[in-house]
């Protein structure tokens, strides 16, 4: 039972992922933001400005860690 309810998450997990799948990259250079979709539309990963360093855009969230 315990195996079962561990694949039902496992597969809420997965299709969460299917559905957000949309992952937002930012040029390191002019920081123009590009989705993943974009990038695999393209021959070569590259921005519009020719720079080819991308990185994973993420949201400003501040995690906050209690000091012991």
């Amino acid at each position: 039972m315990a195996s079962e309810n561990t694949r039902e998450g496992d597969t809420s997990t997965i299709s969460n992922e299917n559905s957000v799948g949309n992952v937002i990259y930012e040029c390191m250079r002019c920081g123009t933001p590009v989705s993943n979709e974009e990038l695999s539309k393209l021959p070569e990963i590259k921005c519009i400005c020719g720079f080819r360093v991308f990185r994973k855009a993420r949201q400003p969230i501040v995690k906050q860690v209690k000091a012991i």
